[in-house]
């Protein structure tokens, strides 16, 4: 076979691979677009096994998994992400929050639950660090973040776990207060988060006299 039919093969080959990649990027950028998440991720998931280096479309995959309620996945997506983008902040706060859906789920083994609220928490902390002037999204960080505290303070007070932690518990509670005011600091009028800090407070004052 002569070099020159080769190399027209190559290019060839090369051009549609391309192609192939962008019209299957294009086709999920518009269904993304369109709010449809279901078709996005049909599309996406092509796109980004022909380039696996496209951190747009991963990050467009990762927001249609997670509103299509496959958080695992959205996980996965945003994790690819982050290896392509480390100062990605949106692509901390959407990993956490996939990880704190995830944490809901009643069949998970307590384990799971730990480290997926644990997860959520660091991954927080880490976009609020990425750019601590962005007030609007480190807002969402801290009200998103004071609730995960004040999840993972509920799991280690639970009453006879094996995962039970009274320090830890409390410490939990009163970081999530700390993160819950500096919401209701920036808007006073949040009557959700106000509540949110007296459960914790009312919390900690019962997890403080009763014993394990």
């Amino acid at each position: 076979m002569r070099l020159s039919f080769i190399l027209s093969l190559l290019v060839l080959s090369s051009f549609q691979a391309v192609y192939g990649q962008n019209a299957y990027f294009k086709m999920g950028q518009q269904a993304f677009f369109d709010g449809d998440f279901k078709a996005a991720v049909t599309h996406l998931e092509k796109s980004c096994i022909i380039d696996s280096t496209n951190a747009s479309a991963l990050w467009m995959l990762g927001y249609s998994y997670y509103h299509s309620e496959n958080y695992k996945k959205s996980i996965a997506a945003y994790t690819r992400v982050i290896s392509l983008k480390p100062a990605d902040a949106s692509a901390y706060y959407y990993r956490a929050r996939a990880k704190s859906y995830l944490a809901k789920d009643n069949q998970l083994s307590d384990a799971d639950r730990e480290k997926y609220l644990l997860g959520a928490i660091v991954d927080f902390t880490k976009a609020i660090s990425i750019d601590p002037n962005d007030t609007q999204n480190n807002t969402k960080c801290f009200q998103n973040r004071g609730i995960a505290y004040r999840e993972y303070g509920e799991f280690k007070l639970q009453p006879g776990s094996r995962f039970y932690d009274k320090v830890r518990g409390i410490n939990s509670l009163k970081a999530s207060i700390t993160d819950l005011q500096k919401v209701l600091s920036d808007d006073p009028s949040r009557q959700d988060i106000y509540s949110l800090i007296e459960l914790s407070k009312q919390r900690i004052a019962e997890a403080s006299v009763v014993r394990h």
